[in-house]
């Protein structure tokens, strides 16, 4: 039997994909907390509360990654990676838990507000249809 519509955790998919890619001197996580500033630079992957699917196996997400850096250049350079990243090589991949489809960015990435000074966060929500691996 198939894997339910919606059984990837495509949070903790596209994090350890992302990892893959930034290696070791980025954090990537879900959540960020108090220690945000001494973990610069990091990439934080939400799953938004939106999408739909298709009752069967295909699902469409929708997935806010946001950058956060010391700078503005290093938030708005790191976010256009992570965008290539995901248009260019995730479209088509397959990981160990999911088949990646057709992938877009709506809207790119832009600098976004933050209460905290001492950092710039710059992001992009990205659309991503999926499907668990068979």
């Amino acid at each position: 039997m198939p894997a339910p519509v919606g059984s990837v955790d495509i949070e903790l998919d596209l994090i350890q994909w992302v990892q893959g890619k930034v290696g070791p001197a980025v954090v990537v996580r879900d959540e960020v907390d108090n220690n945000l500033l001494a973990e610069l630079p990091t990439i934080q992957v939400q799953r938004l509360p939106a999408g739909d699917d298709d009752g069967f196996r295909l699902d469409r997400a929708l997935v806010d990654v946001d950058v956060y850096a010391a700078s503005r250049g290093e938030a708005l350079d790191l976010a256009g990676r992570v965008r290539a990243w995901l248009l260019l090589e995730l479209r088509g991949a397959k990981t160990s838990r999911a088949q990646y489809g057709r992938i877009r960015s709506s809207p790119p990435p832009a600098i976004r507000p933050y209460e905290n000074t001492g950092l710039r966060r710059a992001g992009a929500t990205y659309e991503i249809y999926s499907h668990p691996v068979s």
